[in-house]
């Protein structure tokens, strides 16, 4: 069966840097379009970026752009996020996701599967 498990979230200083993982496996990875969402506390889920499936074009919401950086390998079926110059708004839960169907901006109009998530906190 499908299984996306994130990791590599925890603890950064405003300014700091983490990056994500997600590990898929159960479905050929290098065939689809991937992505990551956010759920900060209190708000509602939200998406970051976005990748294709050989990582040729990449998608970002405006407030990450130039900060974040997404990419695959797919020899190792597996999703980055290179967060950088992190802010305390950026904390969240951090989610992969597998992709049923993507707009023309790169934007998903639906999703097939979720990870368990990874939190992501940054505070001085």
């Amino acid at each position: 069966q499908v299984q996306l498990v994130e990791s590599g979230g925890g603890l950064a200083q405003p300014g700091g840097s983490l990056r994500l993982s997600c590990a898929a496996s159960g479905f050929t990875f290098s065939s689809y379009y991937m992505s990551w969402a956010r759920q900060a506390p209190g708000k509602g889920l939200g998406w970051v970026s976005g990748s294709d499936s050989d990582g040729t074009d990449t998608y970002y919401e405006n407030s990450v752009k130039g900060r974040f950086t997404i990419s695959r390998d797919n020899a190792k079926n597996t999703l980055y996020l290179q967060m950088n110059s992190l802010k305390p708004n950026d904390t969240a839960l951090c989610y992969c996701a597998k992709v049923a169907v993507v707009a023309d901006n790169g934007v998903p109009l639906g999703y097939g599967y979720w990870g368990q998530g990874t939190p992501v906190t940054v505070s001085s």
